[in-house]
C-alpha cells in the first residue's frame, strides 16, 4: 500500500516533513534574529518611533532566509536631528534634539522625589529648546515657499534671546538673514551674540503688545517692509513664534517623544515655564494625548507678575498687583527673561487645557535655586530654567513619594550674566557656599505640602 492510495496519510506526512525542515531552518539562523532585532530597534529609536515598533509589521521570510527589518517612512530633517547619539549628523541642524535627562540628585533628596530635567541648553545650534522651534518654523515656511535658499530672504523675529539666538544660527546655515528685534531691558550679552552671529539687531524700548513698537509688532512690520520693497526680490519672513503652529508642534513631535523614550513612560509630573507657550503645550499634548499619560500632572511654572498663574489658577489674567503703573516693567514684573507674561498666545491655548496646576515663583526664590545648583549640582543655568527648578520642587512636594516630576533646563547662565548673576552677586549668594544652608526648602521658604493622589 502506498501512500498515494491514501490522501490523508500522504498530508499528515507532507505537513510533518514541513514542520521538521521549519525547525531545521529556524535553527540554522537562529544566532542572526538577535542582530537583526538589535538593527531594528536601533534605527526605530533613531527616529524616535521606539514606541510604535511593535505595530509595524515584520516582514521576513523563513524560507527565503532573514530580511533586513526596514522602516520606509522618510524622516524630516527635524526627526533626523534625534539621531545625533553617534555618528555623524548633517549639518547644524543634527545637533539639535536628543538632550539628555539629567537626574539633579540634590533636588531630589531635599523632596524624596525624583527630579529630571531635559538639558535644553546642550541643543547644539543656539543652546535653548528654541533650536527645534527655530528649525520647525523654518522648515514649514521652507515647504509653503515663503523662504527659499539664495534669493536674499530675511528672518524677522521679535524675541527676548533665545529664539532670536536660534534663528540667527540656522539662517546662516540654509541661506538667509536674520533680523532680530527685542526689548532693550534684555542682557547685553544676548544681542551681543547676535551680532557675532551676523544677526542685524534692533533693541527697543519695552512696550506693551498693544503698541506699534512693540518688538513682535515692529518685527511683523520689517518683514512686511522687506516684502513690499520693489527693488529686490527676497522676501521678508515673519517668524511669528508667539502663534505659529510650527512651534508647539516642533516640541509634541521631538521633545515630548524623547522624554517618553528617556523615562519609558514612567513620569508622574512635568514642568515647565511659558513665554510663547510651545514647549509646555506640545510636551503637555504628547504626553497625555499621544502617549496616553492621563493620570500626567502638567505644571506650569510662572515668575512674579506674569498672569498666566491667574488664568490657570483663577481662569483670568488680572489681579490687582499687576495694574498699569504698578510694575517695574511695562511686560512682567521680574528679572526673569523667556518665560512670563500677560496675553494669551495661540501655542498656550492650544495646550491650556491639559495644564493642571501652577507655581509662582519670586525672582529671590529663582536666584537661590540658581546659586544652590551651581553649589550642590554644578549646573549653570539662567533665570527661566532656576524658575522651573523652583516649580519642580514645590510639584514634587505635592507628589506622593518617589514620584518622578520632569523640567526644562532652557539655556545656560552665560546668558544671563550682567542681569540674573550680577543680581545673584549683589545679593551676596556668590560669597556665600551655602553651607550653612543645607536645608533647600527653608532657603526657599517653601513648606511641605499634603501629597495629592496620582490619577491613574
Amino acid at each position: 500500500m502506498s501512500l498515494s492510495d491514501h490522501p490523508r496519510a500522504y498530508g499528515t506526512a507532507a505537513l510533518a516533513v514541513a514542520f521538521i525542515a521549519g525547525i531545521v531552518v529556524t535553527l540554522g539562523f537562529k544566532d542572526l534574529y538577535p542582530e537583526l532585532e538589535s538593527r531594528y530597534e536601533r534605527r526605530q529609536k533613531r527616529y524616535g518611533k521606539l514606541g510604535t515598533a511593535s505595530a509595524r509589521s515584520r516582514r521576513g521570510s523563513i524560507l527565503f532566509g532573514p530580511v533586513s527589518l526596514e522602516d520606509r517612512e522618510e524622516p524630516s530633517a527635524s526627526m533626523t536631528a534625534l539621531g545625533r547619539a553617534g555618528g555623524i549628523v548633517d549639518g547644524i541642524e543634527g545637533t539639535i534634539g536628543n538632550t539628555p535627562l539629567i537626574r539633579l540628585r540634590s533636588l531630589s533628596a531635599a523632596t524624596g522625589c525624583e527630579i529630571l530635567a531635559k538639558a535644553e541648553f546642550l541643543n547644539g545650534a543656539g543652546g535653548s529648546p528654541k533650536d527645534r522651534v527655530a528649525l520647525s518654523m523654518i522648515e514649514a515656511a521652507e515647504e509653503q515657499g515663503l523662504l527659499s535658499p539664495g534669493r536674499g530672504d530675511c528672518i524677522y523675529e521679535g524675541t527676548v534671546g533665545s529664539t532670536g539666538i536660534s534663528l540667527a544660527v540656522l539662517a546662516r546655515a540654509r541661506g538667509y538673514h536674520a533680523h532680530i528685534c527685542m526689548p532693550d531691558d534684555m542682557a547685553h550679552e544676548k544681542s551681543d551674540l547676535l551680532h557675532h552671529l551676523g544677526a542685524t539687531v534692533e533693541r527697543v524700548p519695552v512696550a506693551p503688545i498693544t503698541d506699534p513698537a512693540h518688538f513682535v509688532n515692529l518685527a511683523r512690520a520689517r518683514a512686511q517692509q522687506h516684502t513690499a520693497a520693489a527693488d529686490t526680490p527676497s522676501r521678508g519672513f515673519f517668524a511669528d513664534q508667539f502663534e505659529s503652529r510650527a512651534n508647539y508642534t516642533a516640541h509634541m513631535k521631538t521633545t515630548g517623544p524623547e522624554i517618553v523614550a528617556q523615562t519609558d513612560g514612567r513620569l508622574d509630573a512635568f514642568v515647565a515655564g511659558a513665554g510663547t507657550g510651545g514647549t509646555i503645550a506640545g510636551v503637555a499634548k504628547h504626553l497625555k494625548e499621544a502617549a496616553g499619560l492621563a493620570g500626567l500632572r502638567v505644571v506650569l511654572a510662572d515668575p512674579q507678575g506674569s498672569g498666566l498663574y491667574n488664568k490657570v489658577r483663577h481662569g483670568v489674567m488680572y489681579s490687582a498687583t499687576e495694574r498699569e503703573g504698578t510694575r517695574r516693567r511695562t511686560q512682567v514684573d521680574t528679572m526673569v527673561e523667556g518665560i512670563g507674561i500677560n496675553r494669551i498666545t495661540e501655542n498656550f491655548e492650544a495646550g491650556r487645557g491639559l495644564i493642571d496646576d501652577a507655581v509662582r515663583v519670586t525672582d529671590e526664590q529663582a536666584c537661590r535655586m540658581a546659586r544652590w545648583l551651581v553649589e550642590h549640582d554644578g549646573v549653570f543655568i539662567g533665570s527661566s530654567s532656576a524658575v522651573n527648578c523652583v516649580a519642580a520642587v514645590v510639584t514634587a512636594l505635592k507628589m506622593p513619594p518617589g514620584s518622578r516630576v520632569v523640567t526644562i533646563l532652557c539655556d545656560s547662565g552665560t546668558r544671563h550674566l550682567s542681569k540674573f548673576w550680577k543680581h545673584i552677586a549683589a545679593m551676596g549668594l556668590e560669597d556665600d557656599t551655602q553651607e550653612q544652608h543645607e536645608d533647600l526648602l527653608a532657603l526657599l521658604g517653601i513648606q511641605r505640602s499634603q501629597p495629592v493622589a496620582i490619577r491613574m
